[in-house]
């Protein structure tokens, strides 16, 4: 049988997944010999792996493209929590009083609570059957997951005050352990969130498009796309320095303007993703294409799902172990610029210092540049997710990958570069930036928009196209693929602050092994993943199967 992913035909590897195949259904009740039909031999897009039976089920009518924009239009308001998260939050830990150089190990509670929850989630949401719930397999986890980001912002937003309540030292540069302490728990409850609502997101639309590989990038793009859009209102949002105007409830003794402007915009991410939910999970009804076997026999489930995601590894081809390496090496050289972008806008170019009063207010300054330059990195984005499918048709999803990356070092490169000029320019004595250092910044930001929309998407079509041939369902290939993004952002929080501190502090250090792990994962996908166009695809066979 051949398949086509990702723009090129190539044998499946069925010998491989058969030992994995024999094992989950020797794990599940006996099942009655039946007949396969070759419609039928295909594995369910997110099913619980075993192959479809008996008496052939009438074509399913595909999901119309407007159906996919609402599905993954939830992306919107989760990234709009994300942008703030990733804008502000570095800095406001840094204000309560936790140093540079541990303010890394506060992410670390993010790519740990990823390790286990995405997979699990995405396990537990492929073992539940359509008719078990109203909402189907994958919305139910969506909303509640929703539910978690909106309690999680809320805490975040107020931790300040609640601190107070703990009896913290309100003086400004004096550490609150009342407040941290609550924060590190919103900060928890936020990332558990965010990977409880994404990963399922992504295997509803995988559902949805029944893995047809032009179909699943086209939903990944439209999922990319409300990324940008949720990027863009976050950015906009934590750059405009009035927020506590509008809410003037939210300013405290215990929480100044910067901390009130925080809390507004978190207030304003909880509307925007009651609505964004609510329009994903009213899109559309997942395929009745999943049985419901294994959904009556609950006992074995743990079995299956610790054999899944450790044991399914020896099972896995050469094209996934690209895949998922180049994944790693991608976030490797994300990661550090997502903690800090803006703190590094702050600190290199516009000198201030969040724990020094004097230095406070050009810091701040530098977080909302900062935060516009997110702004501008999101419109880019946008863009590209717009004619990322052209690309990839014209190009090879693995060429356009590895192209994206080389630019990524490039950038990473440039800003090491900025960062050197700054250090050794005179200011003038008002201490604002020189607009021509702050310009390039600026540049680098928005030009790194899109090679993250390429990570935003690529690797997800394609870890949703070879995951499924070693019969694991959807939700659970997405949580495979996490585990080589939280890896590396786990290594990264635990060794950012330490090494920046080993080469006199500051952001430079971090960036540099960005810089390198990019470029490396840039010439792996270029020499290691398929390169050929869709169209030539087209011209060798027909449909999705043969």
């Amino acid at each position: 049988m051949l398949s086509r992913i990702d723009g090129e035909y190539c044998e499946s590897h069925l010998s491989s997944a058969l030992p994995l195949l024999l094992f989950r259904s020797s794990s599940i009740q006996e099942r009655a010999p039946t007949q396969t039909t070759k419609s039928d031999s295909r594995v369910g897009a997110g099913g619980g792996g075993m192959p479809r039976t008996a008496a052939a089920a009438p074509p399913a009518r595909k999901v119309p493209l407007r159906k996919l924009l609402r599905a993954a239009s939830v992306a919107c308001g989760v990234q709009f929590g994300w942008a703030l998260q990733l804008s502000l939050l570095t800095p406001y830990v840094q204000e309560l009083g936790i140093p540079h150089a541990f303010a890394s190990l506060v992410w670390l509670c993010g790519p740990l609570s990823g390790l286990l929850v995405q997979p699990l989630v995405g396990h537990l949401s492929d073992r539940i059957a359509p008719a078990a719930s109203p909402l189907g397999r994958r919305r139910p986890f969506i909303a509640a997951g929703a539910a978690s980001i909106a309690a999680a912002v809320l805490t975040v937003g107020f931790s300040a005050d609640l601190g107070r309540l703990f009896g913290d030292d309100i003086t400004p540069g004096t550490t609150r352990l009342g407040a941290i302490c609550v924060y590190l728990l919103g900060f928890w409850l936020l990332d558990v969130g965010n990977n409880a609502t994404q990963g399922p997101c992504r295997a509803f639309l995988a559902d949805l498009t029944e893995n047809d590989p032009r179909r699943t990038r086209i939903a990944n793009a439209y999922f990319s796309l409300f990324m940008a859009l949720g990027n863009i209102l976050g950015y906009a949002t934590g750059a405009y320095s009035g927020w506590y105007r509008i809410f003037p409830f939210t300013v405290t003794p215990s929480c100044s303007i910067s901390c009130a402007n925080l809390k507004s915009a978190f207030l304003l991410d909880i509307i925007i993703l009651v609505i964004t939910t609510y329009i994903t999970v009213s899109s559309a009804q997942e395929p009745q294409t999943f049985g419901g076997d294994e959904a009556e026999h609950p006992g074995t489930e743990q079995e299956a799902f610790l054999w899944e995601l450790f044991g399914s590894f020896r099972y896995f081809t050469l094209p996934v172990w690209m895949v998922l390496i180049v994944t790693a090496l991608t976030w490797i050289g994300w990661f550090p610029f997502i903690l800090f972008d803006t703190d590094w806008m702050g600190r290199e170019i516009y000198r201030g210092s969040p724990d020094n009063p004097e230095q406070s207010q050009s810091y701040h300054d530098g977080v909302r540049m900062g935060s516009f330059g997110l702004m501008m990195n999101s419109v880019l984005l946008g863009f590209t997710s717009v004619v990322l499918e052209k690309l990839c048709r014209k190009w090879g999803a693995g060429l356009v990958w590895g192209v994206s990356n080389i630019i990524m070092a490039l950038c990473f490169v440039a800003m090491l570069v900025i960062t050197y000029v700054a250090k050794n320019m005179d200011y003038p004595p008002s201490g604002v930036p020189p607009t021509g250092i702050v310009i390039a910044s600026l540049v680098v930001f928005t030009i790194l928009g899109a090679p993250l929309a390429i990570t935003y998407s690529i690797p997800y079509a394609m870890a949703a196209s070879r995951v499924e041939n070693l019969g694991l369902g959807q939700g659970l290939a997405m949580g495979i693929l996490n585990l080589a993004i939280v890896i590396p952002q786990i290594i990264v929080s635990l060794g950012s602050g330490p090494w920046d501190e080993l080469f006199g502090g500051g952001n430079a250090p971090a960036f540099a092994v960005a810089a390198g792990a990019s470029f490396i994962g840039g010439l792996v996908a270029i020499l290691g993943l398929p390169r050929a166009r869709i169209a030539s695809s087209r011209r060798r066979g027909g449909g999705t199967h043969r």
